[in-house]
């Protein structure tokens, strides 16, 4: 019956003291924390380190159900991989604690409107993009890969796919990508 801990920032400059230390004083043994988006849960190793390690009766304790999941299909993913180990589900900032019926309910209440906060920030990210595109500000990434280069290297210096890719440090399809849009052209 162990109270396992698991903290996330979104990014490098976040600190994740504060959830840690939070974790612990809620008498967490174990506490797992990363640097990682919860928009999706590949990449999330930690997170499933400790998913694969709980047993039947311990409780994976966050601090916000946030710092979890972001969306309802990931929630309830993870949700059902706890009740099938016969674990539970606690977090130390709002009233969830899957050991109660409450707790269940509540905890599907946060689900959609962390979800909802989701969908909200990537509207206004979008909107924001779409004005700086129409005043000329937004041009995107710069592209990574020299076409041009790539076909001197093939044609000139007779290089195939696979040695220009190693070269410039890119994959063989953005290559071959290049090699045929320059036979459309």
């Amino acid at each position: 019956m162990s109270l396992y801990g698991y903290a996330r920032v979104s990014t490098i400059d976040q600190d994740l003291t504060l959830q840690e230390n939070a974790l612990r004083a809620a008498g967490c043994d174990i506490v797992r924390s990363e640097k990682v988006s919860g928009t999706r849960r590949d990449g999330r190793n930690e997170l499933e380190l400790l998913l694969a390690f709980i047993r039947p009766g311990d409780t994976l304790v966050v601090t916000r159900i946030d710092r979890l999941a972001r969306s309802i299909k990931d929630l309830q993913d993870i949700m059902c991989m706890l009740k099938e180990r016969g674990a539970t589900f606690k977090a130390t900032e709002q009233p969830v604690d899957t050991k109660s019926a409450a707790g269940k309910a509540f905890l599907d209440m946060l689900g959609v409107f962390v979800e909802f906060e989701t969908n909200l920030r990537r509207e206004r990210q979008l909107e924001g993009i779409a004005a700086a595109k129409g005043r000329g500000v937004y041009k995107g990434r710069r592209p990574s890969i020299d076409p041009a280069e790539i076909r001197r290297l093939h044609e000139e210096e007779k290089i195939g796919a696979t040695a220009i890719a190693r070269r410039l440090g890119i994959g063989r399809a953005s290559v071959y990508r290049a090699l045929a849009s320059n036979t459309r052209s």
